[in-house]
């Protein structure tokens, strides 16, 4: 859409010639010159290797803040070095931490996406809602549709805005409330999803830079998203009846409401026989919780030396139970509904998940290198020091400190759509340097996490921003990514200051933001 063609009146975007609308033209120009992630990877693996070359030349190096040993760079220019990165190519890709728990999680999601689940759960979710709730309930299922990768992009958004046209509202406003849920609470949610154990093993492979022995669980931002959930759910629908609602008015469009289809038997059948087993799972995870000796054969989950829970099977097995209870309540509601009838269509679903991770594997190929060179190198150890070394003397505590954190993770979000490879090349350096200043590496990914989640709304490089963009056209065939980038804007900065905010009052209680997973750490030689 030119300048030329931007929409004016109650549903104009943001008014050409103005700051804003510069700044946004200048961000779209960038991000589309940024080459494919991938390639991204690539380019950023090849320059590891040449900074090796360079800072060993230079003999640069940095004393250990734990042991007191002198950290040289490692040059893989060098024929030692070559050998390395010809003979652990492969390993590098298959050890990759998060590689092997987002396929598993997503079989487990596949199964229940292929039957049907996910999408009359929402449906169910959204349509049962009281007309005085809608904007909220919208706003919550976007939220929470982010257990299922993209369901919510496909399904719920363009059915908000039928949902809302069918109330007599402007459907523009129920699409902006579901986008808003879907991707700029995108962090946050009740359930644990595929983005926590993709985002924890690559922050484990980066504390793993300064303590080889660091874990951290899938579960590790549990308890601070789980009251995000509300937090973001409340301004998101403050937002559209306050700001969106107002500034669209009232729909003129050609489209007529059409009618929602009710669920049908076998619908209502499959939710209920899914909801017995998820009773069912739930039961089995309860006992299995359990300390020893409160139930017959209780427990059998926890530490079988100390029966302990946060450090058990029970936590690190996360993504099998996701596997688990997304094959068992999809398998449920498949036979149910009729829409599984022999074990074939359930690998069916199985491999269409699996189809639409082809491009991941693709990427997480080259992210593993570089992540892998860089570990090799000591480039992260010695940036990390050096790093904390300014921000130590910069003077600025925890609060200042993070809320900086998570605007530049917004900023950046701006330019690159995906998380996991943000986070990939994000990770390696802010988490060895601000657990060098105590700071443990599962608060680090909390502060990243607000900031990418944020800014996903008004960035043209989020992978549906596109198909947004097509979604909107059908209510107004004169909008573009002005118009999308205007509609949105106010919901970022709303939930940038809602959530800034939660993460200050949660450091000021001083409350962990996840099991076993605490604000701050030791320090390395008890600084």
């Amino acid at each position: 859409m030119t300048e030329d063609q931007i929409p004016t009146g109650p549903e104009a975007t943001t008014p050409q010639g103005s700051w804003m609308a510069r700044f946004l033209t200048v961000v779209e120009r960038v991000g589309n010159a940024l080459p494919h992630p991938g390639t991204l990877f690539a380019l950023m693996a090849l320059a590891v290797i040449l900074a090796s070359w360079i800072t060993s030349w230079f003999h640069l190096e940095v004393t250990h803040p734990g042991t007191g040993e002198a950290i040289p760079p490692v040059n893989l220019l060098s024929v030692t070095g070559l050998h390395q990165i010809l003979t652990n190519m492969v390993t590098n890709f298959t050890s990759f931490a998060p590689l092997g728990t987002v396929l598993v999680a997503m079989l487990g999601i596949g199964i229940a996406e292929g039957s049907g689940l996910l999408g009359a759960a929402l449906r169910r979710l959204v349509m049962s809602a009281p007309r005085r709730l809608l904007t909220f309930v919208i706003v919550l299922a976007g939220v929470l549709s982010n257990t299922a990768s993209e369901i919510g992009y496909v399904l719920l958004v363009p059915l908000a805005a039928s949902i809302f046209l069918a109330a007599g509202r402007h459907p523009i406003a129920g699409m902006a409330a579901a986008f808003a849920g879907v991707s700029g609470g995108y962090s946050a949610n009740l359930l644990l999803g595929t983005i926590d154990p993709l985002l924890a093993g690559l922050s484990e492979e980066a504390a793993r830079i300064i303590d080889p022995t660091y874990t951290v669980n899938p579960a590790a931002n549990y308890y601070f998203m789980f009251a995000s959930t509300f937090f973001i759910a409340t301004a998101g629908t403050w937002v559209t009846e306050k700001i969106v609602v107002p500034r669209l008015g009232k729909y003129t469009g050609d489209e007529k409401p059409e009618e929602l289809r009710d669920m049908t038997p076998e619908e209502s059948r499959g939710l209920r026989w899914a909801l017995v087993a998820t009773l069912v799972l739930a039961l089995l995870l309860l006992w299995a919780a359990l300390p020893f000796g409160s139930v017959p054969g209780a427990g059998w989950l926890r530490d079988p030396a100390t029966g302990d829970l946060l450090r058990s099977p029970f936590m690190s097995g996360i993504v099998a139970m996701i596997f688990l209870v997304g094959a068992g309540t999809g398998i449920a509601y498949g036979i149910g509904a009729g829409t599984y009838r022999n074990d074939t269509q359930v690998m069916k679903g199985m491999g269409k998940a699996m189809e639409t991770l082809a491009l991941y594997m693709v990427l997480v190929f080259f992210a593993s290198q570089f992540v892998a060179y860089f570990n090799w190198t000591n480039l992260g150890l010695i940036i990390a020091v050096k790093g904390s070394e300014i921000l130590k003397a910069s003077g600025l505590g925890p609060i200042p400190l993070l809320v900086a954190f998570v605007f530049i993770s917004g900023l950046i979000n701006l330019f690159m759509g995906s998380a996991s490879a943000k986070w990939a090349i994000m990770a390696p350096v802010f988490i060895p340097m601000l657990m060098l200043l105590g700071y443990s590496p599962e608060l680090t990914q909390v502060a990243y996490r607000i900031g990418d989640s944020t800014t996903n709304i008004i960035s043209p490089m989020m992978t549906y921003f596109a198909l947004i963009v097509a979604w909107l056209a059908r209510w107004d065939p004169k909008a573009g990514i002005g118009t999308v980038i205007a509609t949105m804007l106010p919901y970022t900065v709303v939930f940038l200051l809602v959530w800034t905010v939660l993460l200050t009052v949660w450091l000021l209680l001083a409350l962990p933001v996840g099991p076993g997973a605490p604000l701050f750490i030791p320090t390395p030689g008890g600084g």
